[in-house]
C-alpha cells in the first residue's frame, strides 16, 4: 500500500452551549463573562471556541467528507472547534499517531470511527486517562474505556442485507460478495449475517467472496476478476463503502443488467440508486450523524451521562426511494 498522507479538515464554529445544557438539565454550563454594555460584540472569526473535538475516520472518502459536513452544522450553534483526520488509505498506524496528535494537542473529546477495535484499546485508554473522554462511532471498541459506541449492530445489518437478496432474487440464484478488511470485526460481521440468513432462509449460492483490504484499486481488479470467473451471476454484494463504490464503476462501465446491493449511502450511491446501477443500499440513518456525534462530545466535556450505546439503526433505501426502517 502507498504511503498514506493524512487528511486534515478544521471546521470554525460559533456561538454558545447554553441551550443544549439548559436543556439537558444536568450539571452547570460553563460560565461565560457577558460583554459590557454597550460594547461592541467580537467580530464572530475572532472568538475563542470554548472546546476542540476531534473526529477520526479510517481513512479520507466522500462519504465521511459528508459526514464532516454534517457535524459542521451541529456544531454551528456552538463555539466548538473540529479538527477532522483521515488517513488517505485506511491505515492503522497513521490513525494510531493521529489520536496520539490529538491527545498532545490536549483536545475536549474525540470521536472516532477505529480501523481495528483491539489495536486502539491503548491509545483510546491513553486519551481517557489524559482526561479527554472518547467515543467510538460506525465502528466500536468494546474493550477500550471509551464513553460511548454510536452505531448500528452490524450483525443485524448483515442479516437485513441478508433479506434484500432474498427478495431480489426470490430464493434462488447466483451471488458474488466483496467486503473490506478481513481482520476488521465490523466487516466479519455484517459478512455472518448475510451468509447465516442465506444459507438458513434461501437457496442462493454465494459463488465467492474477496476482500480488497482497503486497496480501491484491488477492489476494481477483484470485482472484474469475480464476473469474469462466474459470468452467470445473479447479483452483487458490496459490504462496504470502497466496494460500493467500485460496484458503481463497474457497472456504469460494464451496463449490467445484474442486481447490485450496497452498504453505506454515500453520495454516490445515492446517485447511482436514483440511476438504477444500484437496486438496494442498507443505510446507518447517515443523515443524523452530526448530532450522534456532536451532542455526546458536549455532554461528556460537562461530564453529562451518555448512553454508552446508541443505535442508528439501519433502513433500506430502493430505487422506487422508499425507506424500510429496520
Amino acid at each position: 500500500m502507498k504511503a498514506a498522507i493524512p487528511f486534515v479538515h478544521i471546521v470554525p464554529a460559533a456561538v454558545f452551549l447554553l441551550a443544549l445544557l439548559t436543556a439537558a438539565g444536568c450539571g452547570s454550563p460553563q460560565e461565560v463573562a457577558p460583554p459590557l454594555a454597550g460594547a461592541p460584540a467580537a467580530p464572530k472569526e475572532e472568538r475563542p471556541p470554548l472546546f476542540t473535538f476531534g473526529i477520526v475516520y479510517p481513512m479520507a472518502h466522500p462519504f465521511y467528507e459528508e459526514i464532516t459536513q454534517l457535524a459542521e452544522k451541529a456544531a454551528e450553534p456552538f463555539s466548538i472547534q473540529l479538527i477532522v483526520k483521515a488517513p488517505e488509505e485506511i491505515n492503522l498506524e497513521q490513525q494510531i499517531r493521529m489520536m496520539e496528535t490529538m491527545i498532545k494537542q490536549r483536545v475536549d473529546a474525540i470521536a472516532i470511527d477505529p480501523i481495528d477495535s483491539r489495536a486502539l484499546v491503548p491509545v483510546i485508554n491513553k486519551a481517557v486517562e489524559a482526561g479527554i473522554p472518547v467515543i467510538c462511532f460506525e465502528a466500536d471498541s468494546p474493550d477500550s474505556k471509551r464513553l460511548s459506541y454510536i452505531g448500528t449492530d452490524h450483525f443485524q445489518a448483515g442479516t437485513a442485507m441478508g433479506g434484500v437478496i432474498e427478495r431480489l432474487l426470490k430464493g434462488r440464484g447466483m451471488l458474488l460478495v466483496q467486503t473490506g478488511l478481513a481482520g476488521m470485526e465490523i466487516q466479519q460481521a455484517r459478512l455472518e449475517g448475510l451468509l447465516l440468513y442465506l444459507e438458513k432462509h434461501t437457496d442462493i449460492q454465494v459463488m465467492e467472496v474477496r476482500y480488497h483490504e482497503g486497496s480501491s484499486e484491488q477492489a476494481l481488479a477483484d470485482m472484474e476478476a469475480m464476473i469474469d470467473d462466474h459470468p452467470h451471476f445473479d447479483a452483487l454484494v458490496s459490504m462496504d463503502i470502497i466496494s460500493g463504490s467500485t460496484s458503481v464503476l463497474v457497472w456504469k462501465a460494464k451496463g449490467l443488467n445484474r442486481d447490485a446491493v450496497a452498504f453505506g449511502l454515500t453520495p454516490e450511491i445515492k446517485e447511482a440508486v436514483h440511476n438504477g446501477q444500484i437496486a438496494s443500499v442498507i443505510s446507518q440513518n447517515e443523515q443524523d450523524w452530526e448530532h450522534l456525534l456532536i451532542e455526546p462530545l458536549l455532554k461528556a466535556t460537562q461530564k453529562i451521562a451518555v448512553p454508552a450505546f446508541v443505535d442508528t439503526g439501519i433502513q433500506e433505501i430502493k430505487k422506487e426511494k422508499q425507506a424500510v426502517a429496520r
